[in-house]
């Protein structure tokens, strides 16, 4: 079996990795895996438990009741698929985003969800983003991007995005929460978000969606010939 290959995206939240992944899969032809999106159907399935994140007894108690699946559609959207029903627009709110980070803290969450992200890795070529894909999941990935921006930058950008969707959340608020995230994302004990040593980083701040594109492709085929 010819040998696949793996492009990682790690960065905080906001900085443009699932936006970035998707353009680059398409036109690489490789199928993305959102990982962001499979912690978040987890904490979904919690929350509609009415499981606190942040219990452990509890999570491991329910976890084994969550089948998780991931579906492509013809334009190669990924759809998260919890116990048969599709929860991908569920999962986008800034409250899930907070209790995935905390349920991603879990040890038998992420021991659940390894083989399943790595498994995907080995069938097919993928672009995989997340926060600790170069590190902990996909080590011996041949290209190992860390996507950052400033705080305030992604902020914006994410704001932009819930008002699109009509959400009223202030920029503030977004602020608020991103920083949050970023340090519990950083700081936690199990694979914390970090930058792999032999990752390039990409800074976004004062690049559009097609210098970053661009940017990262030149990284790809520099590591890759493709």
């Amino acid at each position: 079996m010819a040998k696949t290959i793996s492009i990682a995206i790690d960065g905080p939240g906001g900085a443009g990795k699932s936006t970035i992944a998707k353009r680059l899969a398409k036109e690489l032809g490789y199928y993305y895996v959102d990982t962001g999106a499979i912690y978040r159907t987890v904490a979904y399935f919690l929350d509609l438990l009415g499981i606190s994140p942040k219990d452990v007894d509890g999570v491991e108690r329910y976890i084994d009741e969550l089948t998780i699946g991931i579906e492509y559609d013809e334009d190669g959207a990924q759809h998260m698929i919890m116990n048969g029903m599709d929860v991908s627009a569920d999962i986008r709110t800034p409250d899930i985003s907070m209790k995935a980070s905390d349920v991603s803290a879990h040890k038998v969450v992420r021991d659940m969800l390894l083989d399943m992200q790595r498994d995907v890795a080995k069938k097919h070529n993928v672009i995989m983003d997340g926060r600790d894909i170069g590190t902990v999941v996909l080590p011996r990935a041949q290209v190992k991007i860390f996507l950052t921006a400033s705080a305030e930058v992604r902020a914006k950008r994410r704001h932009m995005e819930l008002q699109a969707k009509g959400k009223k959340d202030t920029y503030e608020q977004v602020l608020a929460e991103l920083q949050k995230r970023d340090y519990q994302d950083s700081h936690r004990e199990i694979a914390p978000l970090k930058q792999a040593k032999d990752a390039v980083v990409v800074d976004t701040s004062n690049l559009d969606i097609d210098g970053v594109v661009a940017a990262i492709r030149t990284i790809v085929q520099e590591k890759t010939a493709v």
